[in-house]
């Protein structure tokens, strides 16, 4: 476990190296200004115009040309090879949430070790990419979405939970990632959502990122 290499009292964008899409770090930065990069994330920053804060990972992805761009002190390098450089992105920021931009890509194994990731954190981290929104569901949670939104629930490990407002309550459901799952859902009203512990994800559309900032206390 490293220490805290980044703190910050607002949000922070942290800027990862698949698959790039200009609006959805457009979305990020509007409430995140303060970027943190995962490795070659520095390089899709300064493709940008984007000099981030801080770069996280074992580096071994990161050009040289962004090496010479970013302030050495900036670069921060964490060598042990047991996590992924987005584990070592989420335990090395302080920060009130983290808007991850550049975590959807072509590599299925990947995706899945990001999720793995995701669901193991109980704090406010949302993967947003063009199509979707990702989160870790906490233990209640309160959003107004537009009646009919999808509203996908994938549990990563066994848990349980109560909903309102959703098509097909959860009530009485023992999720299992290899049993039941809970994606396909729809909103027919305000939704509340609890939880029983930790370790399910919650997966909405793009459409629905103002909404869970505005959940979050983020907006305003």
């Amino acid at each position: 476990m490293n220490e805290v290499i980044f703190s910050s009292s607002n949000p922070v964008t942290l800027v990862g190296g698949g698959a790039h899409d200009a609006s959805v770090l457009r979305d990020c930065l509007r409430h995140a200004p303060e970027v943190v990069a995962a490795d070659s994330g520095a390089d899709v920053a300064l493709s940008c115009n984007i000099i981030p804060d801080a770069v996280v990972g074992d580096l071994d992805s990161v050009s040289a040309d962004a090496r010479a761009a970013i302030p050495a002190d900036r670069l921060n390098r964490i060598g042990e090879q047991d996590s992924t450089d987005f584990e070592k992105c989420l335990r090395s920021i302080d920060a009130p949430a983290i808007l991850c931009a550049g975590f959807f890509g072509d590599r299925l194994d990947h995706q899945l070790a990001v999720l793995s990731v995701l669901a193991r954190y109980d704090a406010r981290h949302m993967l947003v990419g063009p199509v979707d929104v990702v989160f870790a569901a906490p233990r209640r949670i309160a959003l107004d979405l537009p009646f009919g939104t999808r509203f996908s629930l994938f549990p990563m490990r066994q848990v349980a939970g109560r909903s309102r407002g959703l098509r097909w309550p959860i009530d009485g459901i023992d999720f299992t990632p290899d049993g039941r799952i809970g994606t396909s859902n729809e909103v027919a009203g305000p939704v509340e959502l609890e939880t029983d512990g930790p370790g399910l994800l919650v997966i909405l559309p793009r459409s629905a990122f103002a909404q869970v900032l505005e959940a979050w206390g983020l907006t305003g």
